[in-house]
């Protein structure tokens, strides 16, 4: 598949550059040498006298041992181990480990004749007893047996009676079904430790001269990793966070702790002092404890850090958000008697080139700003087609769409529906439009940044979200889409200014190691960009063509955030030319971005102990931010960061405002008028404002990546139809009211059904919905009368009925 190395003579370029910030700035370039991490150690209550040298396992997160039909389980103060109350097929002979798989704990079990591992049982502390629940029956016997889990897959390794190695998985949620054989990995050796991390499976195979380690994905089968260079202690490999595995290590020296990155397949070594021999080893916490031969308990446990923002971040920070309210006041100032066209579309009077770079602005979100660096430097870029696929989707909607509605007019898009169908329908659309906007859009967007900056600086969420969202509406009330446009306009340059220089910082900083790991990078497919299969489970061209047809092209009429940028210029003309501004925009401005997550898997593949592995993954560009840049550049893209998040709310505010002033206060008032509506507008633009930092404070009490993933799916489920509404409304001439009315209940009505089988991946909710509303909404529109009013202009027909 295409791959595309950077040229080296923009590499010197970039190389150049940096170092010409730097040293302006007073910075220094190389990246400091010590762990970011920390790693606390100490020693539990020791163990009681009769224990002997008991089975040290994690059960329901808490330390259990088991010893000569014993066992005591360790107080939530670490003081004091209480005794157990056993089930009667309870021994500590017969029991090899445990592993937690769908949010249950596991017991790998065998017959204390042999060594030999038959069976996996479902354990839970229920008081102080130790329960047994169901059990899983090996399909044969396993020598050296281990156990792992993905997600809600157990995995069983071990070696058969013929000596070979046997790999089996269980799926716990399957209703039928049981243990399916899979290949074992194309080595010899005694299997040390199985691990499941991030949707790959690791085992560790051992010989006199060192162990191996081996990797297995869906995509890429087994492959051998870097060997640790020691041995790895049975029981004490154990996954950390979302990318890192954690274990102890015996080198020549001394037996350490040690973190293997599983994205950039790095080993670290953590500052930790020398660990005593330990007999029985389990997980803890963010780390291991472990027993010692004379009954004695010991832990390491790794702590995450805090990077404080210093004076001259905070100075840049401050001059930035003073910048955006200036923005504000001129516009303000300027035009205090703002008429409807004024505040909700600028008089039509912003240049092309500005709307369509506003267009970028209000697209990238803060969340864009984030993931797609992490997207990257998790994987590679072949999510960046969709970018170069969405350009061709613009040209369509810049020659055939974007004309003819700024052709009509209009404020609020949702106008279009009542012109060519129904007010009713206007007046769903543009209800349900605010309700998934606000609730499902806004929030989100002020909320997860927050939620980043807070992780990595020590910087409260709320007051992330207060920042952003009081800013925001103070100058989008004041200056209106005026304001919004052109706020857009510096925010643009602002986070793209502190994208680059990151990358810049990092080429520089790498020296004389850049070719080496470019090569790497290279390697592992890390800039992989096309892939033409067929496989729908994975980021391929047609996927991406599926969706940007029905994402971007069908989509894009209804959605008023957008379109009330392209209705603010000074003709139809100009507003095509600004989508052609936006598409110019938008492949240059996704390589800068996947070219940031690339450029941070070559810095940390060679820096990972600068790492924090309890972070996620979705963090690891904020981290950079805080914690390698120098002072006044981090404060710069912090900046950006928030620039990304206020690009997007002040659009959506202003949008929502409009839309709830245009399609409500002017049809349900009984004497509006324009100054009136006007003054709604701009009520409703602070209402708004709070009513989304109110949900994103709201969120930060809750699992975000749940409703994220919730907010992903109503989006699809509910607002397809209404997509679907425009493409009968735009492209035929038969579509009625009645018949669109049909196909948008019946779209939402077996959407849901499809959504509730569980039958399709959530980003497909979308394209399924147009695509019914569109089928069901043309075959019902058949079976009544043909439109009897003119349809001129409002199709892309030249010639329409009249």
């Amino acid at each position: 598949m295409p791959a595309f190395p950077l040229p080296r003579r923009l590499l010197r370029g970039l190389r150049l550059f940096a170092a010409a910030a730097l040293l302006a700035l007073g910075g220094t370039a190389a990246a400091a040498a010590e762990n970011l991490s920390t790693v606390t150690t100490g020693s539990l209550a020791p163990l009681p006298a009769d224990a002997g040298q008991p089975t040290l396992l994690a059960i329901d997160g808490r330390d259990v041992a088991l010893a000569a039909g014993k066992a005591w389980a360790l107080g939530s103060d670490g003081k004091a181990w209480q005794p157990l109350a056993l089930a009667p097929a309870v021994t500590s002979a017969d029991i090899r480990m445990a592993v937690n798989a769908g949010g249950q704990t596991w017991l790998l079990r065998g017959t204390t004749a042999t060594d030999d591992s038959d069976r996996l049982q479902a354990v839970r502390l229920q008081g102080d007893t130790l329960a047994l629940g169901r059990t899983l029956a090996l399909p044969v016997a396993l020598g050296q047996a281990q156990a792992a889990a993905l997600g809600d897959v157990l995995y069983v390794a071990g070696t058969g009676a013929d000596g070979s190695m046997h790999l089996y998985r269980h799926t716990l949620a399957a209703e039928t079904g049981g243990w399916q054989a899979q290949p074992a990995w194309p080595a010899g050796g005694r299997l040390v430790a199985l691990q499941g991390q991030k949707g790959g499976l690791y085992a560790v195979i051992g010989d006199a001269g060192g162990d191996a380690l081996w990797r297995w994905t869906a995509d890429r089968g087994w492959q051998q990793a870097p060997a640790p260079e020691g041995h790895i202690l049975p029981g004490s490999l154990r996954a950390l966070g979302q990318a890192h595995l954690l274990m102890l290590v015996r080198d020549a020296d001394a037996i350490g702790l040690r973190t293997f990155h599983t994205i950039t397949s790095a080993w670290a070594t953590l500052d930790t002092p020398a660990a005593p021999a330990p007999q029985s080893i389990a997980a803890r916490g963010n780390g291991l404890a472990w027993t010692g031969a004379d009954g004695s308990v010991h832990y390491a446990e790794v702590q995450g850090g805090k990077h404080l923002l210093g004076w001259l971040d905070w100075s840049v920070i401050v001059v930035y958000l003073i910048g955006m309210i200036g923005i504000g006041v001129y516009f303000y100032l300027k035009d205090q008697t703002a008429s409807e066209s004024d505040f909700f579309v600028g008089g039509r009077s912003i240049p092309f080139w500005a709307a369509g770079i506003s267009l970028y602005a209000t697209n990238t979100s803060s969340i864009s700003f984030i993931a797609i660096p992490a997207k990257a430097y998790e994987t590679n870029w072949q999510y960046l087609t969709n970018n170069l696929v969405a350009v061709l989707g613009l040209m369509f909607v810049a020659v055939w769409i974007v004309p003819l509605l700024r052709r009509l007019d209009l404020m609020s898009v949702f106008s279009y529906l009542e012109t060519r169908f129904h007010p009713a329908i206007r007046m769903l659309a543009s209800a349900l439009a605010i309700a998934m906007q606000v609730g499902s859009r806004l929030s989100v967007i002020l909320f997860l940044p927050a939620l980043a900056i807070a992780t990595i600086t020590g910087i409260d969420v709320v007051w992330s979200i207060l920042i952003m969202g009081v800013f925001t509406i103070i100058y989008t009330v004041m200056g209106g889409m005026r304001a919004v446009v052109w706020t857009d306009f510096v925010q643009v340059f602002v986070k793209m200014g502190g994208a680059i220089f990151a990358i810049g910082f990092i080429v520089w900083t790498l020296g004389a190691d850049f070719d080496g790991i470019r090569e790497a990078a290279m390697a592992e497919n890390k800039t992989k960009l096309l892939d033409f299969s067929f496989d729908l489970t994975k980021a391929t061209v047609w996927g991406f063509i599926f969706l940007v047809v029905f994402d971007v092209v069908l989509t894009f009429p209804k959605d008023q955030v957008l379109m009330q940028r392209t209705l603010a210029t000074k003709s139809d003309k100009e507003a095509g030319r600004s989508i052609w501004i936006f598409a110019a925009i938008m492949i240059p401005g996704g390589f800068i971005f996947y070219s940031i997550g690339t450029a941070l898997w070559m810095y940390y593949k060679h820096n990972p102990g600068r790492l924090d592995p309890l972070l996620p993954i979705d963090a690891t560009f904020p981290l950079f931010i805080a914690a390698e840049l120098p002072p006044g550049v981090t404060g710069l893209i912090i900046a950006g960061i928030f620039a990304a998040a206020m690009s997007t709310l002040s659009s959506i505010i202003n949008s929502v405002a409009t839309l709830l002033s245009v399609d409500f206060y002017d049809k349900l008032a009984r004497n509006p008028t324009e100054r009136g509506s006007v003054r709604f507008a701009e009520i409703m633009t602070v209402v708004v404002g709070l009513a989304g930092m109110g949900l994103a404070l709201v969120l930060s009490r809750y699992d975000i990546h749940s409703l994220f993933d919730v907010s992903i799916e109503l989006a699809g489920l509910l607002g397809g139809g209404f997509a679907g509404a425009y493409t009968l409304g735009m492209f035929t001439r038969r579509a009625n009211s009645p018949g669109v009315a049909i196909g948008i209940a019946g779209s939402i009505a077996l959407t849901l059904l499809a959504w509730s089988f569980d039958l399709v991946h959530p980003y497909f909710y979308l394209g399924i919905s147009i695509l019914l509303c569109i089928v069901i909404g043309y075959l019902a529109s058949l079976c009544f009368p043909a439109p009897a009013r003119s349809l001129k202009g409002l199709t892309i027909y030249r010639q329409d009925a009249t």
